[in-house]
């Protein structure tokens, strides 16, 4: 990956609100730029999240403080309602494609992965074709002189590495539990809990704008 431009070093908290913001510019574009409430969900949402937050809206707002003056997050105004609403600019200021693009996000929110997580993990972002285009992207991504992700020493026991961003620290990685659930009901269960959560932030911004129009 060529890029002249420095990459920048992110907190925790800019790595999960840049992280959600990409997630949801792919999965959910009919709620895409996002409002605060939205963004508040979808950071603190229990699936495709490690390791689980909480976040209040103080937090929320000052971490997209710190990444509009970094140049990666920006606002958009316009239109009948009030609600400013948000957009990551990451593909604008990196010439990144979206099948690297998905794979940075999914580092930012679920930390290190295999080649074979990422292409399991991808599947509502982007599309790949095959472990082998997964695995010629993240080559891509380790080249230049900004790499952004680096592959991670085996540890004992572990048959395949593990990569991880370069857009700042990354918590150690810790085995998920197992679980009886395949990948296909665990795709399902992540999809009704993100309708859910779309659901009860088009409520909040309801509410907050009825509040505004009677106050």
């Amino acid at each position: 990956m060529e890029s002249n431009q420095t990459l920048p070093i992110l907190s925790a908290e800019e790595q999960r609100v840049l992280g959600s913001l990409i997630e949801k510019s792919r999965t959910t574009p009919d709620y895409y730029p996002m409002s605060l409430n939205g963004l508040q969900s979808a950071c603190n949402q229990k699936t495709s999240r490690s390791p689980i937050v909480q976040y209040d809206e103080e937090i929320i707002v000052k971490t997209l403080d710190s990444l509009k003056k970094k140049g990666l997050v920006s606002t958009v105004t316009g239109g009948t309602g009030r609600v400013v609403k948000f957009k990551h600019n990451l593909g604008i200021v990196f010439p990144l494609v979206p099948s690297e693009l998905s794979i940075i996000c999914i580092l930012l929110l679920r930390g290190a992965q295999t080649a074979g997580e990422l292409n399991t993990n991808s599947g509502r972002l982007y599309e790949f074709d095959s472990l082998d285009e997964v695995q010629s992207s993240l080559e891509k991504l380790r080249e230049g002189d900004a790499p952004f992700v680096k592959v991670l020493e085996r540890r004992p026991g572990q048959k395949e590495v593990r990569y991880v961003h370069l857009l700042g620290d990354v918590p150690e990685y810790v085995a998920e539990p197992s679980s009886n659930l395949n990948t296909a009901s665990m795709e399902m269960l992540e999809s009704r809990v993100e309708t859910l959560e779309k659901e009860l932030s088009e409520l909040k911004d309801a509410f907050n704008k009825l509040m505004a129009e009677l106050s």
